[in-house]
């Protein structure tokens, strides 16, 4: 009796153990695939850092990353999926900031950017320069104006979507330089390429990685400045575009629903961090023509919300004239 006894004891005291082993390995993060979910089309350059992201991630995250296309409604439909997605670290958003930032001064947002989400990390940022097809009639910036402001409405403008990454440094562009072109939205800058190619508009906007991954199919104009220019290509600064500056550049940023647990986030954090070191993630971006200008998380949340007091004095100032 006192044999079984003893033996029970030993099967629970082992299943205890066995279970104390099995709920702290359960409690680590990340212990299954993590979504990325991209509230853009494919073929933009959202995309195509995405791709070099989730290729290297895995090696410091310690999972795979699911790369997920939601576009619509401006960038909407896929923040609101992952605004309402469960805040355990497995679903994280890969937008920029004039969706995170500047849409709410727009319109009803089915969430709140400043309390429903907290950020990863900010990948890069990018600026983008005004391009056609190499084709095209415009030889350069100040043919495509003096077109413009010839023939008012018909220099029809592709951009990636109101109050997006190319509308707002294109409708700031256009204002000083006293040009009053047609705004042609578009579901992501990969449909706005696509829209140009095909002739459906006549001039646009794009990343140095979809500039580069056309080949010479396309013909830079001019680029946004500050940022990194094009070499052979003015800035908007050396044409005299003096309006465009800060307000025309892109932050690609990482964020996770409010309330991710601490380790969670701390994880993510440090993954994000780990990758800028890595010597194939550099390559990568540098083929795409990217910059690599990481900042954590915490740093960026510290300007993150200060832009919403300058996208609305944008909005207003644009919506007045």
């Amino acid at each position: 009796m006192k044999l079984f006894t003893n033996l029970g004891k030993g099967l629970i005291a082992g299943a205890l153990a066995l279970s104390a082993l099995t709920t702290t390995a359960a409690a680590e993060y990340p212990e299954k695939p993590v979504t990325m979910i991209i509230p853009l089309g494919a073929g933009g350059s959202h995309d195509l850092n995405a791709r070099v992201i989730a290729s290297i991630l895995p090696t410091y995250l310690g999972q795979p990353v699911i790369v997920k296309l939601m576009p619509g409604a401006s960038g909407q439909t896929g923040t609101a999926a992952a605004a309402n997605s469960a805040a355990d670290g497995y679903t994280i958003l890969f937008t920029q900031n004039f969706i995170d930032q500047l849409q709410q001064h727009v319109a009803k947002l089915p969430y709140d950017p400043n309390k429903d989400f907290v950020t990863v990390a900010r990948t890069n940022f990018a600026a983008p320069s005004v391009i056609v097809k190499s084709d095209s009639e415009f030889t350069d910036f100040n043919s495509m104006l003096e077109y413009g402001k010839a023939n008012p409405g018909k220099l029809r403008f592709g951009h990636s979507g109101n109050w997006g990454a190319f509308m707002v440094p294109g409708a700031l562009l256009f204002t000083e330089a006293g040009v009053r072109p047609t705004l042609v939205p578009h579901k992501g800058g990969g449909p706005a390429l696509q829209a140009l190619l095909a002739g459906d508009v006549d001039v646009s906007m794009a990343f140095n990685s979809v500039i580069d991954s056309q080949g010479d199919a396309l013909r830079p104009l001019v680029s946004v400045s500050p940022g990194t220019a094009i070499e052979g290509v003015p800035t908007t600064g050396e044409v005299g575009i003096e309006g465009v500056g800060d307000m025309g550049i892109m932050h690609r940023v990482v964020l996770v629903p409010a309330g991710v647990p601490d380790e969670a986030l701390a994880k993510l954090r440090s993954a994000f961090a780990e990758m800028q070191d890595d010597k194939t993630y550099k390559r990568l971006l540098g083929k795409l023509g990217e910059n690599a200008e990481f900042m954590d998380g915490e740093a960026y949340d510290s300007i993150r919300l200060k832009q919403s007091d300058e996208y609305k004095a944008l909005v207003d100032g644009l919506a007045s004239n």
